[in-house]
C-alpha cells in the first residue's frame, strides 16, 4: 500500500469515527427522556422560557412543548409561574418539530380525538350556547353536544340562564351515532378536583390546627364551614364561641368566613365521607381572662338570663360570661320560692355585682340590690303616728298582715284590733282590701312597722300604752305628727297620749 492510500484510508477511518461519536452523543443527549407523547395524553411539564405570549416546556421528550401564554393566567390575569416550574397539561397536538400544550382539549377534532378525549376520560373546552329541554346546548371541537341540567354544576342550579355564554372544562361520557350524539358533563371534573383536593387537605391537616373557612349552612345543632371546595367540617352550636346561643344563626350566618380549629377527623358513615369536628370558640380569646377589666363590685349592670335553676338564675353579662342570682337576691319586696316567679329566660335584668371570682369563673348577683331596698326609706315615710292607707296581705291568729307598698309589710296586732271602737270591721277584712291605719311603732332595723287602728276605746291605755277620750284621739290623729320615742318604754303611742290627757286637764 502506498503513502498516499494509507493517508486517505486512515482519514476515512477518522471521519467514521467522528460521525459514530456524534451519533452517540445526539442519542446520549436524549437519553432517559422517556418515550414519546401523544395526542390527548396528560404530562407534566417544566416551564424552561417564559415569552410575551408563549411558554416553552421540557416534554420530557426530545421534542419541546409550547402553549399560549394567555390559557396559564390565573383568576386576577397574572402569570404565576416561572422557569422551572412544572404544570399538569394536555398534549393537543404534535409535529415533528413541537408539541402544542394545553389545560384542556379544545378547538376543531375530529369524530377519532373526540372518541380518544372519552376514552381517556380528558378534558374538553366547551361553550354553553343555550339552556334546552333538561339541560344545556355546548359547543365542543365545533360540534354540538348535550350537558343535563345536574351535570352542569356540583350543586343545585337555581337559574340555568347564568351558565349560558361562559366556557367551562367538560368531560365527554357518551359519543353515539358518528358524533351526532355527544353527552358532556361538567359535574364530573368539579367532583375528581374536589376530591383530588380534599385528599390534598387531609393529608396536610391535623387536629389542633386552625384553618379559614366559609359557613354553607346552618342546623338546628350547629354550622357546616367549607374547608376546602367539597370539604366541609360541622362547628356544633357550642363551640360557636363563649356567648351562649340557642340558634346558630345567632353567632354566624352563610357565607361568613370564619377561623376555626379542628377538633378531629374520622371517617363518615358513606364510603369517602369524612366526618371533621370544629370549632370556633377555641379560636376565641377566652372572655374570663379579661372581666376583671370589664366588671367591678358593686357597679349595676344590665344582661340578659340565660337558664334557671332551682336555686336561682343564671344572667350573662358579657359575651361567653355568666353570673348567679340567688334565688335570695331576687326581691325585697317578695317571698321568692322560684326563679320563674320573678324572671324567664330571655328578659333583660338589672343587677348589682356582689362578688368576683375570676380563678373559679364565678360571679355573684343581686337584682334586689339593683331595684333599692325600700327599707332605706321607711324611717322618713312611716315614722310613728302618721296615718298610711294599706291592703290587707294576710290574716294570722295574733293579728293582721298590711302591705304599705311593695317590699313593705306591717303588723296591726290582734291586741290593737280589740282596743278599736269598732273591732268588728276588721273581721270584715279579706285579702286584698284596702284599709286605713296609724303608725304605731318602727323598727327599720328589724323590718318591722306596727299599726293601731285609727279609733280606740276608753280605758284602752293599758293595752296600748296609754289612753285618752274618743274626740281627743280623733283629734289628734288629725294631726298625724311624729314624735320623739318616749323614755318611759311606753313607746311612742304612750307618749301621744300621754300629752292629750295633759293638755285636758
Amino acid at each position: 500500500m502506498t503513502d498516499q492510500a494509507q493517508t486517505n484510508g486512515d482519514q476515512a477511518q477518522m471521519n467514521g469515527d467522528q460521525e459514530q461519536s456524534f451519533a452517540e452523543l445526539f442519542e446520549a443527549s436524549y437519553a432517559g427522556q422517556g418515550e414519546p407523547v401523544n395526542v390527548g395524553d396528560k404530562i407534566s411539564a417544566r416551564i424552561i422560557s417564559i415569552g410575551p405570549d408563549s411558554v416553552y416546556f421540557d416534554t420530557g421528550t426530545k421534542i419541546d412543548g409550547v402553549a399560549e401564554k394567555k390559557e396559564l393566567l390565573d383568576a386576577e390575569g397574572n402569570f404565576p409561574f416561572k422557569d422551572g416550574d412544572s404544570i399538569d397539561l394536555y398534549v393537543v397536538s404534535k409535529t415533528r418539530s413541537e408539541v402544542v400544550l394545553s389545560r384542556a382539549l379544545s378547538g376543531a377534532g375530529g369524530l377519532e380525538m373526540l372518541q380518544n378525549a372519552k376514552d381517556a376520560g380528558l378534558p374538553v373546552d366547551g361553550k354553553v350556547k343555550e339552556t334546552c329541554k333538561g339541560g344545556f346546548s355546548v359547543e365542543i371541537m365545533n360540534r354540538r353536544a348535550f350537558c343535563p341540567v345536574s351535570q352542569i354544576d356540583a350543586r343545585y342550579v337555581e337559574d340555568p340562564e347564568l351558565y349560558v355564554g361562559n366556557t367551562y372544562p367538560f368531560l365527554i361520557i357518551k359519543v353515539e351515532e358518528r358524533g351526532r350524539n355527544v353527552v358532556v358533563s361538567r359535574r364530573v371534573l368539579i367532583e375528581r378536583e374536589r376530591q383530588a383536593a380534599t385528599e390534598e387537605f387531609l393529608a396536610a391537616i391535623k387536629p389542633g390546627e386552625e384553618v379559614d373557612g366559609t359557613v354553607v349552612r346552618l342546623t338546628d345543632f350547629g354550622a357546616f364551614v367549607e374547608l376546602t371546595p367539597g370539604l366541609e367540617g360541622m362547628v356544633h352550636v357550642s363551640e360557636l364561641g363563649f356567648a351562649r346561643v340557642a340558634k346558630p344563626e345567632e353567632a354566624v350566618s352563610v357565607g361568613e368566613k370564619i377561623r376555626v380549629k379542628v377538633l378531629g377527623v374520622e371517617p363518615g358513615k358513606k364510603p369517602g365521607q369524612m366526618k371533621i369536628s370544629l370549632s370556633r370558640k377555641q379560636t376565641m380569646l377566652d372572655p374570663w381572662v379579661d372581666v376583671a377589666n370589664q366588671l367591678k363590685e358593686g357597679e349595676k349592670f344590665t344582661g340578659k338570663v340565660v337558664r334557671l335553676a332551682d336555686f336561682g338564675a343564671f344572667v350573662e353579662l358579657l359575651p361567653g360570661v355568666d353570673g348567679l342570682i340567688h334565688v335570695s337576691e331576687m326581691s325585697y319586696t317578695k317571698r321568692v320560692n322560684k326563679p320563674g316567679e320573678i324572671v324567664q329566660v330571655g328578659e333583660e335584668v338589672s343587677v348589682v355585682v356582689k362578688e368576683i371570682d375570676p380563678a373559679k369563673r364565678r360571679i355573684s348577683l343581686s337584682m334586689k340590690d339593683a331595684a333599692g331596698d325600700p327599707w332605706l326609706e321607711a324611717a322618713a315615710k312611716y315614722a310613728p303616728g302618721t296615718q298610711v292607707t294599706g291592703t290587707v296581705e294576710k290574716r294570722e291568729t295574733f293579728g293582721i298582715f298590711v302591705s304599705l307598698e311593695p317590699g313593705i309589710t306591717a303588723l296591726l296586732p290582734k291586741s290593737r284590733m280589740s282596743a278599736a271602737v269598732d273591732p268588728k270591721q276588721f273581721d270584715k277584712l279579706n285579702r286584698g282590701d284596702a284599709v286605713t291605719l296609724v303608725v304605731e311603732d318602727l323598727r327599720a332595723s328589724e323590718r318591722r312597722i306596727a299599726l293601731s287602728p285609727l279609733e280606740v276605746r276608753e280605758g284602752s291605755r293599758n293595752e296600748g300604752g296609754g289612753g285618752r277620750e274618743n274626740d281627743d284621739w280623733k283629734g289628734y290623729k288629725a294631726a298625724a305628727k311624729p314624735v320623739e320615742k318616749s323614755s318611759n318604754g311606753m313607746g311612742n303611742l304612750g307618749d301621744m297620749l300621754a300629752q292629750a290627757m295633759k293638755g285636758k286637764k
